[in-house]
């Protein structure tokens, strides 16, 4: 059922963050309910709106790292293509910034 897709480290530890962020936004949401709020993000959101603005964000931050990580071994002549681990570090810098914020 599952063969279609490269299941490694990396892929389901990104997984399983963004199943625990979902469950804990819910908690978080039903002890104290959210107020939307005007941050340096162009328009008025609550948390759930940056966590998907933030999720969305992390997405496109492994996509531009898997699609520029052979050009990264020329620019800063590496011996190996650089580790996944470099843009989960970048997405979750990238999501905290937008949830504190953003």
């Amino acid at each position: 059922m599952l063969e279609w897709m490269v299941w490694t480290l990396p892929v389901a530890v990104f997984f399983i963050c963004i199943v625990l962020m979902l469950i804990g936004m819910t908690v978080w949401e039903r002890r104290s309910p959210t107020v939307a709020r005007k941050g340096w993000l162009p328009l008025v959101t609550t948390r759930g709106d940056r966590l998907f603005i933030g999720l969305l964000g992390s997405a496109y931050v492994h996509l531009m790292f898997v699609g520029l990580a052979g050009e990264m071994l020329v620019w800063f002549s590496l011996s190996a293509e650089p580790s996944i681990w470099w843009a989960t570090a970048m997405s979750a810098v990238w999501l905290v910034l937008v949830m504190r914020k953003g």
